[in-house]
């Protein structure tokens, strides 16, 4: 799951100034290109021949400033943070400060869930700061690969068929590409990168969509590719048919809008020496920050990668968040396969491994780069099912359970993943607050309260969350601020979905086709703004009349502006995707895709359809460039059922 989490993100990548009106076509292709000329440029940089190297002067980007995850100003600014946090608490919970019930239980209930997951958030940023790479990681890194059998083959200028080796022993690595449905260009800049990992793997492309055309794609680029009868268990259904197949030590996993780098298994693979360790996450960077929804959403996410996961190294609870991700494949075969019973299936194999006595590594390096939802239906189909798959957790797993075998602070740190969508709900109760006010005359707060003693404590709490936003993101973000106020209708409808048992079915994020007016997502904002525009119309006139300017007026203005412009954001995008709608039906832009029904295969004789590339033949010729590269033929089989 990819997970957004309303206070919590990595820093993310700035985007090339994109053309005026970009098109998901021509950044899908765009990309591609970008991806084909690096493997280019890579390639001719390569010598014929490189002299034999030791481990040691392998390349590796462990020491890149990304990689430090705390700083005294950091640290400075989480301890003052704190220090606001728990003034405001106090300052909320006096009862002389008590106004009238119904609107201050609304706040302290608001504020509750905020506060407590910003302390909790706090504690853990404070705990990190420590490297995981132990001198057992080094030493496994440095001795990674098998040098003698480089040269036996003559592929030291090729770096993807490098043998892997751990604790002495040759390793098999799967790297697996979940495709449903996305574009083909994007899942072809993915295959390419995926191909050229350092270190010897094999690639598969894992197609829920059903496409010839991905399968036509592996057989191009040589890779594996498989094709289920059923979608059955999504995503993690789809890795646990793969791993009936794939048999490697190891597998990674991408989504196929996420391009790895080529040291993704340099980084990640040394932590294996650790026979305890289950996986190894990598955080999600976005490179297509170019809308609205996408900069909000990926600068949504750069606290929890790049701050809160690495504090959960401290705990062993940095949890999946499935891609770029790899996998001891005896650990999965532990638990049974991937989860498959939630929408959240990487946090509940995380759980499931923590429960085992597994243990977890998160290194904050960007290892892969992908996409971020660009549109509306994206971002709000993407945080339904991170929400609902929190939720499942806090009702179908409680982390306090006598009946988990979890330490104390994994207790904490996945109770806070299961309530952390809560605080997505509780701008819902302070934007009726003003409202209250207005028309009812009823105040959270006391009327002797002057307006600069509120102030004093109201901005040390959220001044100081602004102020360590700032440092985290480099500059304000009204993209974040706009998002985190009007997601609330998105995290209602996952909550009472879990309560209710409802299930939403499974949608990928930025998945191709005809795009849907974002207005048909947004409803309930829609009403929302409706009714907070009037509200402050009658409050500027009630103002007006008695020559007072209140709090209530300027705070209804404001988060009136903030919905005003989510619906301007919306308009824009509307008439964007309409333009790319008329494209589609005019055969100038992308065909829609029309996925197969679960309970109608094409050919029900067949359980699986597998095209693996021929068996690398290496032969002794004279130039190494020659020896040992795969044949570019692909052969197909298929599996009886």
């Amino acid at each position: 799951m990819s997970r957004t989490m309303p206070s919590e993100r990595t820093r993310p990548v700035r985007p090339a100034p994109p053309s005026p009106v970009p098109t998901a076509r021509s950044r899908a292709d765009l990309r591609l290109e970008l991806e084909r000329a690096r493997l280019d440029e890579e390639a001719t940089r390569r010598p014929v021949r490189a002299p034999k190297v030791r481990t040691t002067e392998h390349h590796t980007i462990s020491t890149r400033s990304e990689s430090r995850t705390h700083s005294p100003v950091m640290v400075l600014l989480v301890l003052i943070s704190t220090l606001g946090i728990l003034l405001y608490a106090q300052f909320l919970l006096n009862p002389a400060n008590r106004g009238d019930l119904l609107p201050y239980i609304m706040v302290i209930v608001a504020e509750a869930v905020v506060i407590v997951q910003a302390l909790l958030s706090m504690w853990t940023i404070l705990s990190g700061g420590i490297d995981p790479r132990d001198f057992a990681f080094h030493q496994a890194q440095e001795l990674l690969y098998d040098e003698d059998e480089i040269d036996r083959l003559g592929v030291r200028d090729q770096p993807h068929l490098w043998p892997i080796v751990i604790d002495g022993e040759t390793k098999t690595v799967d790297v697996f590409i979940t495709a449903y449905g996305e574009e083909i260009t994007k899942i072809e800049a993915t295959l390419i990168a995926a191909l050229a990992l350092q270190g010897l793997h094999r690639t598969w492309i894992l197609d829920d969509g059903a496409s010839d055309e991905v399968r036509d794609l592996a057989a191009r680029h040589n890779a594996r590719y498989v094709r289920r009868l059923t979608n059955h268990g999504a995503k993690a259904g789809n890795v646990n048919h793969a791993l009936a197949i794939a048999k490697g030590d190891f597998f990674a996993i991408f989504d196929a809008d996420f391009v790895p780098r080529s040291l993704f298994l340099h980084e990640t693979v040394p932590f294996f020496v650790d026979d305890k360790v289950a996986f190894v996450q990598t955080p999600q960077v976005y490179g297509n920050l170019v809308s609205l929804v996408s900069r909000g959403a990926g600068y949504m996410q750069s606290v929890f990668y790049r701050f809160i996961q690495p504090g959960r190294n401290r705990f062993n609870a940095a949890f999946c968040v499935g891609t770029n991700v790899i996998f001891r494949r005896s650990a999965i075969d532990e638990i049974g396969g991937m989860v498959t019973d939630s929408k959240s299936e990487d946090v509940w194999t995380s759980l499931h491994l923590h429960e085992r006595g597994w243990r977890s590594i998160y290194i904050p390096l960007t290892l892969a780069i992908g996409d971020a939802p660009e549109t509306i239906e994206a971002y709000s189909k993407q945080q339904l099912r991170w929400a609902t798959g929190g939720f499942e957790i806090l009702f179908q797993h409680n982390p306090f359970s006598p009946k988990r075998r979890l330490s104390m602070d994994q207790r904490l740190q996945y109770m806070v993943t299961a309530t952390n969508y809560l605080t997505g709900i509780a701008p819902l109760l302070l934007l009726l607050v003003p409202p209250m006010e207005i028309f009812f005359d009823l105040r959270p707060m006391n009327l002797h309260i002057s307006v600069l003693q509120w102030l004093l404590f109201y901005a040390g709490f959220y001044l100081m969350q602004i102020l360590l936003a700032f440092y985290t993101l480099g500059s304000f973000r009204y993209e974040v601020l706009m998002l985190a106020t009007v997601s609330f209708p998105i995290y209602v409808k996952a909550l009472w979905n879990v309560i209710c048992g409802k299930d939403e079915g499974w949608s990928v994020t930025g998945r191709k086709g005809l795009a849907k007016s974002p207005f048909n997502f947004i409803i309930p904002q829609m009403l929302f703004c409706l009714f907070l525009t009037l509200t402050s119309v009658v409050a500027v006139y009630r103002d007006v009349q008695n020559g007072v300017l209140t709090l209530a007026t300027v705070w209804n203005l404001l988060n009136t502006g903030i919905l005003l412009s989510f619906m301007v954001a919306a308009g824009r995008e509307a008439k964007t995707l309409r333009a790319q709608n008329r494209e589609v039906l005019l055969g100038n832009g992308q065909a829609p895709v029309v996925l197969p029904a679960a309970s109608a295969p094409a050919e029900i004789e067949y359980r699986t359809r597998i095209a693996r590339p021929a068996p690398r033949v290496v032969a002794p010729v004279p130039t190494p460039s020659h020896a040992a590269a795969p044949s570019h033929a692909a052969t197909d089989e298929r599996v009886a059922s």
